[in-house]
């Protein structure tokens, strides 16, 4: 495919359903590769930026950064020139995954680039509603093919299914990210809020690192079945229907990573699960900001609030590796790529348990997705 224009759903505006429509992608480079879409996953972050709910989208806008599909071109430099080793052994017909992130400076006087943290580059260009530095705009993978930087991409290993590797590349890094960041693992208590589409990766993942205790916190004990006999989780938490669930699960947990957005979420009483020490991790991004805590409830147990966006390429190959190791696959349903607009009602309105995978529909009724 060497076409300047490709087909993809495209949004218009905020409200308007998403239409079929050519598109003209970033001009391919040396350092660039472009793929046949056959998978992509929906993602919270579509959904907000589809209605402009964190700032204002650049439309028109092409969603999706959860991408499978199969290498069909690649640019001269790649093999030659790439910056990372990895990048550079990807060729024609190789399965590859692109995540939330498709640029960033790579400059060797970027201290998040040099550290191999291009996800904290002040220069990020993300895989949809970003400006290259060339002006030019970044589009997602709601559509046929996808072009872009190699840096960016990933070989999906062999025995991940594609409809099952897509969701890892944005929501299962994003939760692998600071469990490895924060040491999870054998000795470590873990508890994960939100059983969703990052909850139950973050639930997968920690299991998967050996963690002794991974506690899964809900509002209510609808999930708990799904989180404690399908996912593994140790323990359960519905903070709704327990008074006392801050003082019985005082002082239990060595890392807390919270996936929801909603902006009213009882901070307060989450940090007083916290063992002496402990961290709390946003990772989920409400439209509104955060509610405040009390000073105290930082100093007593030394504890700290923090955050973490996506994960670096080499936290991505990593993550993949481990989901093909230990067989962490997402829960998903797959939806023709045509009924992505009734597709993205329903995740905004909770019916996805717990990914849903667009699936372009060329591929839908192969027999291996």
């Amino acid at each position: 495919m060497s076409s300047d224009t490709f087909q993809g759903w495209v949004a218009h505006d905020a409200t308007s359903p998403l239409q079929f429509t050519k598109f003209t992608p970033k001009p391919f480079t040396p350092s660039d590769i472009e793929i046949r879409i056959t998978h992509c996953g929906i993602c919270g972050t579509d959904v907000h930026t589809l209605r402009s709910g964190w700032s204002a989208t650049d439309y028109p806008c092409v969603l999706g950064h959860e991408i499978i599909g199969v290498v069909v071109r690649i640019g001269s430099g790649v093999a030659t020139l790439a910056s990372s080793p990895a990048s550079r052994e990807i060729r024609v017909g190789h399965r590859v995954g692109i995540g939330a992130q498709s640029m960033s400076c790579l400059r060797a006087d970027c201290e998040a680039c040099v550290a191999g943290k291009e996800n904290y580059c002040s220069r990020i260009t993300g895989t949809y509603n970003g400006r290259y530095q060339d002006k030019s705009k970044s589009y997602g993978g709601y559509a046929t093919f996808w072009r872009g930087s190699a840096h960016f991409a990933f070989k999906i290993p062999d025995s991940l299914p594609s409809a099952e590797a897509a969701p890892l590349l944005c929501g299962g890094v994003t939760v692998f990210r600071p469990l490895k960041r924060y040491n999870a693992g054998p000795g470590k208590a873990v508890g994960i809020i939100g059983v969703g589409g990052l909850g139950h990766l973050g639930i997968l993942f920690a299991k998967a690192l050996g963690c002794s205790s991974v506690i899964a916190i809900s509002r209510t004990s609808s999930k708990r079945r799904d989180a404690v006999e399908g996912l593994g989780a140790d323990g359960f938490i519905a903070t709704d229907e327990d008074k006392e669930w801050a003082r019985i699960h005082s002082r239990s947990l060595n890392l807390i990573i919270c996936t929801v957005d909603a902006p009213d979420l009882p901070l307060g009483k989450y940090l007083h699960l916290l063992k002496v020490g402990g961290t709390y991790v946003q990772v989920g991004a409400p439209e509104g900001p955060l509610p405040g805590v009390n000073a105290w409830s930082l100093i007593q147990k030394e504890v700290q609030i923090t955050g973490s966006n996506i994960g670096s390429p080499d936290d991505i190959r990593e993550m993949l590796q481990l989901a093909a190791d230990r067989r962490v696959l997402p829960w998903i349903q797959k939806r023709p790529m045509s009924e992505v607009n009734a597709a993205l009602a329903d995740m905004d309105s909770g019916k996805a348990r717990y990914r849903y995978v667009l699936v372009n529909d060329a591929n839908f009724n192969e027999a291996k997705l």
